[in-house]
């Protein structure tokens, strides 16, 4: 057994449209967007009388991709809930960046808010959380050359 590297990570969102501006203007590209539905999609995730919106947005190189999904049916009853940077379960996707502070400024103007600061580790990176629509948080890290 052998795992190459991590394929995609999935996001079920809301608002499509405003998550993925989010991503394109951190420089992700679309490479997809399609509607699923039927008896395969339903197996693989244990749901019934599923329809979705599914967008694939690539990082540059290729080697993992967003999986944005919005479901038509069935729907979550609960709603997109506040969480915090210490709330249980996946929290935040890190992504290595060039000009960490261009990046938060053009994040900001897509509504983006930083949680705390940009801070400066060690000498070695430069690092920020940033929450995004519907309480995405990602992280940036920018290598101190």
């Amino acid at each position: 057994m052998k795992i190459h590297r991590i394929d995609h990570i999935g996001i079920i969102v809301n608002d499509l449209a405003s998550v993925k501006a989010f991503f394109l203007e951190m420089g992700l590209k679309e490479v997809g967007e399609a509607e699923v539905q039927g008896e395969w999609v339903e197996q693989i995730i244990g749901l019934s009388n599923v329809k979705e919106t599914v967008s694939m947005l690539e990082i540059p190189g290729g080697q993992t991709m967003l999986e944005l999904v919005k479901f038509h049916r069935p729907l979550d009853e609960m709603g997109v809930q506040p969480i915090s940077a210490n709330t249980l379960g996946i929290r935040h996707i890190a992504f290595a960046v060039e000009d960490i502070e261009s990046i938060v400024s053009r994040l900001e103007k897509q509504g983006g808010e930083l949680v705390g600061k940009i801070e400066n580790y060690n000498n070695t990176y430069k690092l920020c959380y940033i929450r995004g629509p519907e309480e995405i948080i990602i992280e940036l890290a920018e290598k101190i050359k």
